[in-house]
């Protein structure tokens, strides 16, 4: 058997397990065994070339096997290209909210490492970008379908931002977000029904401006499902309730700005 033989875990396109072996020919997961070792068999077993070259690995990924009877040349480029999107994909998969994930980042720095054999990133960045949204929840077509928890729920500082839901209305306002409700004086409010999704009436927000920052600083999102007086006062009951959380006087905003609805 050939020394000094190092292997690489990826997986393909599918999710499947895939192993590189000294960056220049692919094996793909033929078979487990009763002993929990696994078979690789060479990605060109299934083209014309027909492959013979197989590798077994035991349940710690160490080789027991090898038979490197390739009947064709390497490939370099093709190894270095699984093994790029493998690794954007592992840092993708780290994030809790992957869309956040700037792929073009993570690319760069890995090809610093790669060398000239690293792929063009217009060549990797349709298939990682489709495993990205792979990843995301599946769409919601219901109210109802709303989630009581998500991690998508959470802050960058593990801050739970949902703070009320019904069958009619769901909340979401920040512990930043109610700080500056409860201690600004001027509210504004509107909803939209541009934005809103599909199984909803309208989304509907409050902002205040903060002389601090010089800007209008949005203090709640909510969507609703209809447009009963009922849940407007259940809306504004629930943020003045988490609101005063961060401020002991009663929420009673001086100054109430919004258009006829």
């Amino acid at each position: 058997m050939e020394k000094n033989l190092e292997i690489e875990i990826s997986k393909t396109n599918r999710g499947k397990e895939q192993i590189i072996l000294n960056r220049k020919y692919k094996f793909n997961l033929s078979s487990k065994r009763k002993d929990n070792s696994k078979k690789y068999k060479c990605t060109e077993y299934k083209t014309l070339n027909q492959c013979p070259s197989f590798i077994i690995l035991n349940n710690e990924n160490q080789i027991l096997e090898y038979d490197d009877s390739h009947n064709h040349l390497e490939n370099k480029f093709g190894a270095a290209k699984s093994i790029v999107k493998n690794k954007i994909k592992d840092e993708i998969s780290k994030s809790s909210i992957p869309f956040n994930v700037n792929i073009k980042r993570i690319y760069d720095k890995i090809s610093q490492g790669m060398g000239l054999i690293c792929p063009g990133y217009n060549s990797i960045k349709s298939q990682v970008t489709r495993s990205r949204r792979t990843q995301l929840p599946p769409d919601i077509t219901t109210f109802d379908e709303i989630p009581n928890e998500s991690k998508y729920y959470k802050t960058k500082r593990d801050e739970n931002f949902m703070i009320f839901k019904n069958n009619d209305l769901i909340v979401f306002q920040s512990p930043f977000q109610a700080e500056l409700f409860s201690k600004n004086k001027h509210i504004f409010a509107d909803g939209t029904f541009y934005i809103a999704p599909i199984f909803s009436y309208q989304v509907f927000i409050t902002r205040t401006y903060v002389t601090e920052l010089n800007c209008f600083y949005t203090t709640s999102f909510s969507i609703l499902k209809n447009k009963k007086q009922t849940t407007y006062e259940i809306l504004f009951e629930e943020i003045k309730k988490n609101s005063s959380k961060y401020n002991s006087i009663e929420i009673t905003p001086k100054i109430f700005h919004c258009d006829f609805e």
